[in-house]
């Protein structure tokens, strides 16, 4: 096979990890993962956001506009990405297209848990915009980016396992 095929291929089952950064609250713990890994990140937001000064970190600078991110990561989505985000629109365009999606809190997106956790939203956001009073979210504890980090490390492992880099 020739070295040039070799690169391709190569690049081709690379495993990518493209983060909704806006409002992420484990990009630091993604660099770790990555760097260990030896994994190129995406870092996607549509204003200016500080990232260590290293090539395999690559920070994406969108429009203003509002699913500009979203847009660009649901674009590149594909087996062998991991897409973090806690954007359940944006989880769920990703998910069809085999991405591995997981949310700031460790939570698995998958073809089964998707539908079900876009349906709730929807139905919150339809509720919030009558004028109820649905809650925000929990705050984000330790023992979410633990649950965060081992739901990356598995992703990472599995697919290694099925053949990506």
């Amino acid at each position: 096979m020739p070295a040039a095929q070799n690169v391709a291929e190569d690049a081709q089952n690379a495993i990518e990890i493209y983060i909704d950064a806006d409002a992420c609250p484990v990009k630091t713990e993604i660099y770790r993962v990555a760097e260990r890994h030896k994994l190129k990140v995406f870092v996607v937001a549509n204003s200016y956001i500080a990232t260590p000064r290293e090539d395999w970190i690559k920070r994406i600078l969108v429009d203003a506009t509002p699913d500009a991110a979203d847009d660009w990561i649901a674009g590149r989505a594909a087996r062998g990405a991991i897409v973090i985000t806690s954007d359940i629109p944006l989880a769920s365009r990703c998910v069809k297209a085999n991405a591995d999606v997981i949310a700031p809190t460790g939570k698995a997106f998958t073809q089964a848990s998707v539908g079900e956790a876009l349906a709730t939203r929807n139905l919150l956001d339809a509720l919030r915009s009558q004028g109820e009073i649905t809650g925000g979210p929990k705050p984000f504890s330790s023992r979410d980016r633990s649950a965060f980090l081992s739901a990356l490390d598995l992703a990472i492992v599995r697919l290694r396992r099925s053949g990506f880099s």
